[in-house]
């Protein structure tokens, strides 16, 4: 048996048909020369004939069958074994074959199928050594249960082993569709992050340059001093849009090394923060707005996540003002306290007749309240009581004992946010 496993692990690359048959004729070639040996002197058999050689090839050419059908192969190939005892030929000349295939059965069936063959392949061993006249009945029943058993434990070895196999091979697939699946999220995720700054950039940047465009144009003749301040504010601003956007696209292309692909880049310029409201208050102001920063608490440095998250959600908010309720005052509320950060974005517009119209569903509310989860902060937008449009931002300045934290309560808009 050890030379039949090393056999098969010297061509385990090979097909398992293909294997079985120069293994049935390598067994048949071996029984055969076998049979010509003259058995001990003094014992029962006889030399092989005609049927007996039949019988030989019969049986050791079923094992090329014994994977599609091991219990059939046994059963026939036991029954033609014992015809070949009866007939007073040596047995062992087949017993390899038989050993092979209980080993078969025991390596692809159950255990109870394993255990019959087994008796089964017991008792005609025991009936060999009734029939011998000079074999000893006791060696004869000690190894009809000793074999038996060793070829049991090793095919039982095997079929655990490949039952094993057939398990770690299907986690190994379930795990690499569960890595392509969260490729494929993350890619999702990645595009919704890069929309959202986009949005933030564009929205803002371009309300601000529309105003500006369409008072200079209204002006230019008229008033040529407020037409040239509306083109330098439409300068600066689109500026600071292409500084922006060379610093996402500049991130975009990093390469798996952190370098940029461009040779001789210089450093990323740093994220937007908090510590650029006075300059997005400008602009909105330069827009028509009337703009009043409040700052409460003591300003103290953010993580640059949370940092931006405020920003953009103030920048936002703006926005929004400049594109619905001009004209408006708006108010920028913002409180430091020892753990938490509060926003508050107020404005005093009506928003009856929107200061840029756009037709299409708006994702500015969509964005600010994902940030804001992200962060484990909350975001709660609506109209006002006395009138106007509020935006409230609260983030916890240290990460939130319950995870990324539930969105706020979102109050019905009464009118559409962002592009």
């Amino acid at each position: 048996m050890r030379t039949v496993r090393a056999l098969e692990r010297h061509v385990a690359g090979w097909p398992r048909a293909a294997l079985d048959v120069p293994l049935a004729v390598g067994f048949t070639v071996v029984a055969l020369l076998l049979a010509s040996e003259r058995p001990p002197e003094g014992w029962y058999w006889d030399r092989p004939d005609a049927l007996g050689y039949g019988l030989i090839c019969v049986i050791n050419l079923s094992l090329a069958a014994r994977r599609r059908a091991p219990v059939t192969v046994f059963a026939g190939a036991t029954a033609l074994w014992l015809w070949y005892i009866a007939a007073g030929f040596w047995p062992v000349v087949n017993s390899a074959a038989l050993m092979l295939a209980l080993y078969t059965v025991a390596s692809v069936r159950r255990t109870a199928h394993a255990a019959v063959c087994g008796a089964v392949l017991a008792a005609v061993w025991v009936t060999g050594g009734l029939l011998s006249r000079n074999n000893d009945i006791t060696t004869a029943l000690a190894q009809s249960l000793v074999v038996p058993c060793i070829l049991w434990k090793f095919g039982d070895n095997a079929r655990k082993l490949a039952a094993r196999n057939r398990t770690l091979s299907e986690l190994t697939e379930q795990l690499r569709r569960e890595r392509e699946e969260n490729a494929r999220r993350a890619v999702a995720e990645e595009r919704v992050r890069i929309a959202r700054e986009l949005h933030d950039v564009v929205a803002h940047h371009m309300s601000v340059i529309s105003v500006q465009a369409g008072l200079a144009h209204y002006v230019f003749t008229a008033d040529p001093g407020t037409a040239r301040n509306a083109l330098g504010t439409i300068s600066a601003t689109s500026g600071e849009a292409l500084e922006e956007l060379r610093r996402l696209l500049a991130v975009l292309r990093v390469g798996p090394e952190g370098v940029g692909e461009n040779a001789g880049e210089g450093p990323y310029q740093p994220t937007p923060g908090l510590d650029r409201l006075e300059e997005t208050a400008d602009r909105v102001r330069a827009a028509g707005v009337e703009v009043e920063l409040r700052i409460e608490g003591e300003w103290r440095p953010l993580a640059p996540g949370p940092d931006l998250c405020a920003y953009r959600v103030v920048q936002e908010a703006l926005t929004n003002v400049i594109k619905h309720a001009r004209p408006a005052r708006a108010t920028v509320h913002v409180a430091f306290s020892s753990h938490r950060l509060s926003v508050r974005v107020t404005d005093t517009g009506q928003g009856n007749v929107p200061a840029i119209p756009d037709p299409t569903g708006g994702h500015g509310l969509i964005g600010m309240r994902e940030r804001a989860r992200i962060y484990g902060g909350t975001l709660a937008a609506g109209p006002r009581d006395e009138g106007g449009f509020e935006v409230r931002l609260t983030l916890p300045l240290q990460p939130a004992s319950h995870g990324r934290g539930t969105a706020g309560d979102d109050w019905e808009g009464r009118r559409d946010q962002g592009p």
